[in-house]
């Protein structure tokens, strides 16, 4: 058994901060980007994979970088039901493929759970087939599970978090078997790291940034 799992959730208090907003400096945005050379640096035995979705990839791409013990962070396309769907066909909400991202992490650092309070954190669980103005069910929240042991963990956590009260809505996230990731287009990738002067990076990313800086301070990559 889990032994973070046996202990009080602290999502529930973390939820509950008041938080501003910051967009990170550019010295800041270059140390946060995951590369290949970092996953090369732990050996395979010590990797483990995430996969979920929160809204916007831009977004959550973004939030996970921070983190200590993230290798890599890809965004794309997973839960649909054609293949090798590119992103204007996710965007028409037809081909049933929810925005994700997929997170490579040192389990020495972060565990499974570590992961999926950075995801609860992330987004708003609550609000259906959207997050703020981005609205379809390429917006849904989910997880998409690797193994049976991810699985009990996100159905504890949910419930968890559900009977805590801390949403006044139900939480909707799916919790799903992984099948395939589809890594979405180059110009996606590090996507608020290349473009942070942009609008929607600027009013939209940043403070998402910035309010998970503030909860993990403890966990963020120097």
């Amino acid at each position: 058994m889990n032994k973070k799992l046996a202990t009080p959730l602290s999502l529930c208090l973390l939820l509950l901060a008041v938080l501003g907003c910051a967009q990170p400096s550019t010295n800041e945005m270059n140390s946060i980007t995951s590369n290949d050379s970092l996953l090369q640096s732990v050996p395979v035995e010590f990797q483990d994979t995430a996969t979920v979705g929160g809204g916007c990839f831009w977004c959550t791409e973004a939030q996970y970088q921070l983190l200590d013990g993230v290798l890599k962070v890809k965004s794309g396309y997973s839960g649909g039901h054609i293949k090798n769907p590119a992103y204007r066909e996710v965007c028409n909400g037809t081909t049933g493929h929810a925005e994700v991202i997929q997170v490579v992490y040192d389990n020495r650092k972060l565990d499974y759970q570590d992961v999926l309070e950075a995801f609860f954190i992330s987004h708003d669980p609550a609000q259906l087939n959207r997050q703020g103005n981005d609205v379809g069910t390429q917006y849904r929240s989910v997880i998409f599970y690797h193994s049976d042991e991810q699985q009990r963990i996100a159905t504890d956590i949910k419930n968890r978090l559900d009977a805590s009260g801390a949403y006044s809505q139900p939480i909707v996230t799916e919790i799903t078997a992984f099948t395939v990731f589809y890594p979405a287009e180059d110009y996606h990738q590090n996507y608020f790291n290349q473009n942070g002067d942009e609008p929607y990076c600027q009013y939209v990313v940043a403070p998402k940034v910035d309010k998970f800086k503030k909860v993990f301070k403890d966990k963020l990559k120097h």
